[in-house]
């Protein structure tokens, strides 16, 4: 089965496995297990940050970012196809009391500017709620894996800090991002306030994701984390992977990339499916498929009885190329969606 639904599917490397049988390994909730510990700061060394936090997902991650950040009763202001918006359940409200004001980037990238995120900024009265924090994606999911750029991340942090608020970045895919521009990690998230990123995704561990930021930050999310269930005993066990994951599964992200290039180039060639290959930046390829006489569901139904398994909604698709697919699989799944489109 070729598995395009996501990057999180992936399996854990042989190497991975061999790290997790022989991971040193003591009481996390108590400060101990030795291999998380060098994890977080391993995470925080690269990334310039003064901490990191171990969390079980980037969900969780996201979701203490938002309740350290805020207070009750305040504003979010994030773009309107951003997951933490609308694939994290709600949670912002549940856990922190906030609100969120979206904003649409103009050029469809997920990725707005500073001018239209300024536009959405309240700065508080007696009738309008406070712009608490700014949420910024990287790559954005669904705009397909685009790529902020590291000057268009700096200028929203400044002119957010001006006026006193904190940006976070879900860069749950951020060394996606810094691959494809050619940056670090630390350049596209040296200016904001917090960082969260995923271990499971494209970096292949089986299970987790780091939170970074300030000492003060982390210490607080320490507890926050603890409340929501977070707090794993010999957490090691996992942590060894993503050690391994941190250290040595960036550098072959571009093949990801390379992937869903050839795939999005061989995609624009059918008849009725709408994809521009300039637009995939990384390993996320979405196209219309309304110009065919099928629904995505439909397709997606018909891909999985050739052996390839794609995600979607509305009239797109979505399919995410990983550790776990190689080059000879893309025409593969390109022979599949002919089939069924015809």
């Amino acid at each position: 089965m070729i598995d395009l639904r996501s990057d999180t599917v992936t399996k854990p490397t042989p190497e991975m496995r061999a790290a997790m049988a022989a991971a040193e390994v003591g009481d996390d909730v108590y400060g101990e297990d030795p291999t998380i510990n060098r994890l977080e700061e391993r995470a925080a060394e690269i990334f310039e940050k003064e901490a990191a936090l171990f969390v079980a997902s980037g969900t969780m991650g996201n979701q203490i970012a938002v309740k350290v950040h805020t207070r009750p009763g305040q504003e979010v202001v994030a773009e309107e196809r951003s997951h933490v918006f609308n694939f994290e359940l709600g949670m912002a409200g549940i856990l922190s009391g906030v609100t969120f004001r979206t904003v649409q980037s103009s050029d469809g990238s997920g990725h707005p500017t500073w001018d239209e995120i300024s536009a959405a900024y309240r700065p508080g009265d007696d009738h309008e709620s406070a712009t608490a924090l700014i949420w910024l994606e990287n790559t954005h999911n669904m705009g397909g894996g685009t790529v902020m750029a590291a000057d268009h991340s700096a200028e929203i942090c400044e002119n957010a800090h001006k006026l006193g608020i904190c940006v976070h970045i879900d860069g749950a895919r951020i060394f996606n991002a810094a691959v494809a521009s050619a940056s670090s990690v630390v350049d596209l998230t040296r200016h904001a306030d917090s960082v969260q990123f995923c271990l499971s995704k494209g970096l292949g561990a089986p299970v987790g994701s780091i939170l970074a930021g300030s000492a003060k930050f982390i210490a607080e999310a320490r507890q926050w984390r603890k409340r929501l269930g977070g707090g794993m005993r010999q957490a090691g066990i996992v942590g060894a992977a993503g050690l391994l994951a941190l250290e040595q599964s960036p550098q072959r992200l571009g093949e990801d990339h390379v992937n869903a290039q050839t795939l999005a180039v061989g995609l624009a060639h059918l008849d009725g499916i709408g994809i521009d290959p300039e637009h995939v930046m990384t390993n996320i390829v979405i196209f219309d498929v309304s110009g065919t006489r099928k629904t995505r569901a439909d397709i997606c139904r018909e891909l999985q009885s050739h052996d390839v398994l794609a995600s979607g909604w509305d009239h797109s698709i979505r399919m995410v190329t990983h550790r776990d697919i190689l080059p000879d699989d893309i025409p593969t799944v390109l022979q599949a969606m002919r089939q069924v489109l015809n």
